[in-house]
Formats: structure tokens, sequence, C-alpha cells
């Protein structure tokens, strides 16, 4: 019986090589059938704690939300529709309605989703609507 001759370094560094260029170009489609899936209207999850509000950015690191100034925490993230990053000089003094988070120590804009008009049309903690049991003298008047 003859003994097998066992492949050149050169081709065993030729083969690794393909085989990893092929995993490569295999991952690098993934991030782009997400992002185009995510454009298709798949619906995002919100956390449980983020309310409803009309936001505009009025400076680098000042918002009104629902009419009322607010600072924007460092590092505060705005979510396109389709769950892209925006940065917020870019939307400068454009009002948004978004589902928002606070950040409870500091009471800043944490967290900030534009959204689409679906999910606009869902309703959701702190929207137009009052989710209460009771009436106050201050509310305005029901026809």
């Amino acid at each position: 019986m003859k003994p097998t001759k066992s492949p050149s370094p050169t081709k065993l560094l030729k083969r690794a090589l393909a085989v990893g260029l092929g995993c490569a170009v295999l991952w690098g489609a993934l991030p782009a059938s997400a992002q185009v899936q995510s454009a298709l209207g798949i619906s995002r999850t919100f956390p449980d704690a983020a309310l409803r509000g009309t936001l505009t950015i009025t400076a680098a690191s000042d918002a009104t939300l629902n009419g009322r100034a607010i600072r924007m925490a460092p590092g505060m993230r705005l979510f396109s529709p389709q769950n892209s990053l925006i940065m917020a000089h870019m939307v400068l003094g454009q009002s948004f309605k978004v589902n928002y988070l606070i950040e409870p120590s500091t009471g800043m804009l944490q967290s900030a989703w534009i959204l689409s008009q679906g999910e606009a049309d869902q309703p959701r903690k702190g929207s137009d609507t009052v989710d209460r049991n009771y009436r106050s003298e201050f509310d305005p008047i029901q026809k």
C-alpha cells in the first residue's frame, strides 16, 4: 500500500482562503437582506415603557416633546421608520410623531422612534387619547 501524499502548504492556504472568502460573501449578504425586510414593513417592537408624542428637535441637545422643552441625553438615539439611526442635526426644526423613552434618573430624552403611518395609527399610552377613568375641571369639553 502506498502512503498518501499530504497536500502542500500552498494548496492548504489556497483552500482556506477560498472557504473564508465564500463565508465572507455569504455573511456580507445577511445585513442587506435584513435592511430590505425592515424597509418592506416588518413591524417593529417598542419597549413597554415607550410613550407616544410629537417631537421637534430644536438644537443639538434640545427638543420639544408634546410642546414642552426637553433636553436630549448624551447619546440619544433617533430611529427612522426603517429603523436606521438618524443624526439629530439632520432634522432640526422638523416635527415627527414618535414613540419615545425618557431616562428615569435624569428626565432626559433617551430614545425616539419616528413612526410610519401604520405605527402611528395604533393606540399607545401617551397618545392624544385620554386613558383615565375620571374627569377634571381642566379637561376640554366633550361634545
